[in-house]
């Protein structure tokens, strides 16, 4: 039997968290907490697992994605291929989410 809340006569019906999150996250200048999980947690589908071991995403500013790679080669590597990986990440997450990458390379 799957678990469910009891009413509360004095309070208001229980919330979905990412109804929370998304509303405080656009609030904060992101493009939403829906679209910044779906980003971050479909990141392996859309850049492969070879290229997701050296490359991972730190933040989605708006709609811009920071990308963090341990090594210039990735960097020039997503750098090149940013015009498909922003169609990927359209197909796997939606328009709207993610306009432009940012590739950053970390030690």
């Amino acid at each position: 039997m799957p678990w469910t809340p009891l009413p509360d006569p004095d309070g208001p019906p229980p919330r979905r968290v990412g109804e929370d999150l998304d509303a405080v996250v656009r609030r904060a200048g992101g493009a939403g907490g829906v679209a910044a999980v779906s980003v971050f947690s479909r990141w392996a589908e859309a850049v492969g697992p070879a290229v997701a071991v050296h490359a991972r995403p730190l933040r989605l500013d708006g709609t811009r994605l920071v990308v963090g790679v341990d090594g210039p080669a990735y960097a020039t590597q997503l750098r090149l291929l940013s015009g498909q990986l922003l169609a990927r990440l359209r197909d796997l997450v939606g328009p709207g989410a993610v306009d432009s990458v940012e590739v950053r390379v970390r030690p």
